[in-house]
């Protein structure tokens, strides 16, 4: 069986991180499925998602690492283009990627113990955004 559901969330941009493992895990619920696959994809092109251990440090950590890949006052193409200035949002968006696989068994996500699904919010303002959330199983 396959079951999509959707999510959202408010952003604050500039790299924002949130966790979204417990509205994740509460769609799943709705499912009523046991076992599968479930496809996290992050609908724009400024945001990506993974999972990571969402604590203080590490937010801090990878926001730092995404500075030093694609600056914000880093010269991109883009912002020549269209003039919005977020050229740097769609370079860490496209690294980051926007979509997830994770296996779910017995009615839960299979993630480790300090791993949680985050989405990342690059773009230059806040943001209202929807992610796509498909579960395949039984």
């Amino acid at each position: 069986m396959i079951v999509s559901k959707q999510i959202e969330i408010k952003t604050k941009g500039h790299t924002d991180i949130i966790d979204i493992t417990p509205l994740v895990e509460k769609k799943l619920a709705e499912t009523g499925l046991s076992i599968g696959t479930l496809t996290v994809f992050v609908i724009g092109s400024t945001a990506g998602v993974t999972t990571i251990e969402y604590e203080p440090g590490l937010l801090k950590d990878l926001q730092v690492a995404f500075e030093s890949v694609a600056p914000l006052k880093g010269d991109y193409e883009h912002n020549l283009r269209w003039g919005d200035g977020n050229g740097y949002a769609h370079i860490r968006a496209s690294l980051l990627k926007a979509s997830l696989t994770i296996p779910f068994v017995n009615k839960r996500l299979t993630l480790g113990t300090w791993q949680q699904v985050v989405f990342v919010d690059f773009d230059n303002r806040p943001r209202q955004r929807k992610i796509a959330l498909q579960f395949m199983g039984e």
